[in-house]
């Protein structure tokens, strides 16, 4: 069977209430599409904004297309005269914050009750869900970061922020995730992953030749990344074991960091108890140096020879452990002949699938934002067209879920 798979999270929240809080930042300015999507995910929404929101999207908005009237004050005399914030508290199975600025970040951390939306951030029995924006260096100060940890000690659920550029027009950290990956982290609660615990591996690995050089590949991480990402936002408990790679830990996600492929096949064996699905997203190295010189090779005239040797094979010690998962998951990274290769890797190592992808072309890959997937199950065979790596991750999800129940 061939097709192409769209992650679609319609419905997904059908019957829940979701109060959302607006503070001021200019990522307010997406709560319009985010009240849509949550609506379109099935979702009943409600609005709350502060004073500083109200500068940057107006409350008329928000109620055309939430189909709520939009609260902002503590001091409404209508909605208090029956104690309507703590109507709203009871009222909401979740509420999410976004954006959620330095300010909210550090009044909430602080137990403040000032307004409207922290005040029921108190009063609430539902779980509390941010969504940082700010600027890069006001996301990496050290208040930032404490009042972050405290918050997450009390267990506030914290999405985002991502990277990238910025409207003060710098580059970092700091931006609010966008409104689908928002929607499908709230509704991770009510995901098709809850309650099972994923592995993940991503990256390259990197093969020690002397103290400066290294045997390695072009393998970003990002697939692999992408992955934990998706399949933490659809309820699951995700470990990530990542080689050497410069990205951003997602939101909620464990990360053991490694650097070469012994060191990732003894992180990935020490965590496979317990473990529901694992999937090799990782480009490990297949050889390594025989000998790791303990000072740099010298340059010389002559030719040099380099002996090598082979690596753990991590999928392959994954299918064959006493602790196998329910579902081992390979990927397959081929310039030529990619069915041929992938179907032959699965059979070999015994897998219940195989995601398979075309490298060495421009616009997919290694190295780049998108991908395109052929996954081969023992029963069929499934397109994921070319598209961003996140959405091919919701799209690789889907399919283990329906393929492998």
């Amino acid at each position: 069977m061939r097709r192409a798979v769209s992650g679609k999270l319609g419905g997904i929240l059908n019957g829940k209430h979701v109060l959302l809080g607006i503070t001021g930042g200019i990522a307010a300015y997406k709560c319009a599409e985010l009240v849509r999507g949550l609506r379109k995910a099935g979702a009943d929404v409600r609005v709350v904004m502060t004073a500083a929101a109200e500068r940057f999207v107006t409350p008329t908005t928000l109620q055309a297309l939430s189909g709520h009237p939009v609260r902002g004050s503590l001091w409404d005399e209508a909605a208090e005269a029956a104690m309507s914030h703590i109507e709203l508290a009871r009222w909401a199975d979740a509420v999410l914050i976004a954006p959620a600025s330095a300010d909210t970040l550090a009044r909430l951390a602080g137990g403040h009750a000032n307004d409207l939306l922290s005040t029921l951030c108190l009063a609430t029995e539902a779980p509390v869900h941010l969504a940082p924006a700010m600027n890069r260096v006001m996301w990496a100060n050290p208040a930032t970061r404490a009042n972050v940890a405290a918050l997450q000690d009390r267990g506030f659920r914290i999405h985002g922020p991502a990277s990238g550029e910025q409207a003060c027009g710098e580059t970092g950290e700091g931006r609010m995730l966008e409104p689908g990956q928002l929607v499908a982290a709230l509704a991770g609660s009510a995901g098709a992953w809850q309650g099972r615990r994923v592995l993940i591996t991503a990256g390259p690995t990197y093969e020690d030749l002397d103290p400066v050089r290294f045997l390695g590949n072009r393998s970003s991480g990002k697939m692999g990344f992408a992955l934990a990402e998706a399949a933490v936002a659809q309820g699951a408990e995700v470990l990530l074991v990542a080689g050497p790679v410069l990205l951003p830990t997602p939101s909620g996600v464990r990360r053991i960091d490694v650097r070469s492929a012994a060191q990732m096949h003894d992180a990935v064996m020490a965590e496979l108890a317990g473990t529901d699905t694992f999937i090799a997203a990782a480009a490990v190295a297949d050889y390594r140096p025989k000998t790791v010189s303990a000072g740099k090779i010298k340059k010389s005239e002559a030719d040099a020879t380099l002996a090598l040797e082979r690596t753990p094979d991590i999928l392959a010690a994954v299918a064959g452990s006493p602790m196998r998962p329910k579902r081992v998951i390979g990927f397959a990274a081929e310039t030529e002949r990619l069915e041929e290769y992938a179907r032959e890797k699965m059979h070999n190592k015994r897998l219940d699938a195989i995601a398979a992808n075309a490298v060495g072309m421009p616009g997919s890959g290694f190295e780049s934002d998108d991908n395109a997937l052929t996954v081969f199950t023992r029963t069929g065979r499934h397109a994921i067209a070319h598209t961003t790596k996140r959405q091919a991750a919701d799209a690789l999800l889907e399919i283990l879920l329906e393929q492998l129940p």
